[in-house]
């Protein structure tokens, strides 16, 4: 079977799939958390090279303080937790996002993470914290021009080069749960020429065996880039 390099995935669902046990947000926010354990391992027993996880976008800031709050604590807790788990496997940890704005514990837990990690020669996790795509390219725009790039120097390569996954393979796979279908601000450059795959399951609910109906799925896809 087609094994995709990277598979992207927006994790949706985590709120409703409390509510409809009558459960806090923030339960549904823990039991995410222990959806991404569960992928991390599968994905990289699959074969995967890059995997990158939508958990907290530019956008989610507008949502209510004390979600807010009770999410950066939550990811501040798995950032410590994380480091058992990739270095049994061999996982290479990666921001992907801005680091401004952010609370400073969390900046320096991220980097620790990076740098405890940063000799596994496994699978990369790339944990998008802060991410908005537009916010990305306006910035690799604007590198550009700090660079003193001209006009005629402005290219595609120019732009990649200046991305937060700058030598990251694009996106082959970009998988979104929840049933909604939009990609909502998530590696736009990247999954140009992606192949969707939308599932009506809750984050929560996402495990291996859905994992393996993705990439099952990805295997029967024909990529043509453009071609015949």
């Amino acid at each position: 079977m087609s094994i995709p390099t990277h598979v992207a995935i927006i994790m949706d669902g985590n709120g409703r799939w409390a509510a409809q046990r009558g459960k806090a947000r923030i339960k549904g926010h823990k039991a995410g958390v222990q959806a991404v354990e569960r992928i991390l391992e599968a994905a990289s027993d699959a074969g995967i090279q890059h995997l990158s996880l939508y958990a907290f976008s530019t956008e989610n800031w507008k949502r209510p303080a004390l979600e807010v709050g009770a999410l950066m604590a939550l990811l501040r807790m798995y950032l410590r937790m994380f480091v058992h788990q990739l270095t049994r496997k061999q996982i290479r940890f990666h921001h992907l996002g801005s680091l401004e704005g952010m609370p400073a514990g969390i900046r320096t837990d991220i980097r620790a993470l990076e740098a405890a990690t940063a000799k596994n020669t496994g699978m990369t996790f790339h944990l998008a914290v802060n991410y908005g795509s537009r916010l990305e390219l306006s910035q690799a725009a604007r590198r550009c021009i700090e660079d003193g790039l001209r006009a005629d120097q402005v290219d595609e390569a120019a732009l990649e080069a200046r991305l937060w996954t700058t030598g990251v393979p694009d996106v082959d796979l970009l998988i979104r749960t929840s049933g909604e279908h939009r990609i909502s601000n998530f590696l736009l450059w990247q999954s140009a020429y992606a192949e969707l795959y939308m599932t009506d399951l809750l984050w929560p609910d996402f495990g291996p065996a859905e994992l393996q109906a993705a990439l099952e799925d990805y295997a029967q896809r024909e990529r043509r880039f453009g071609g015949i």
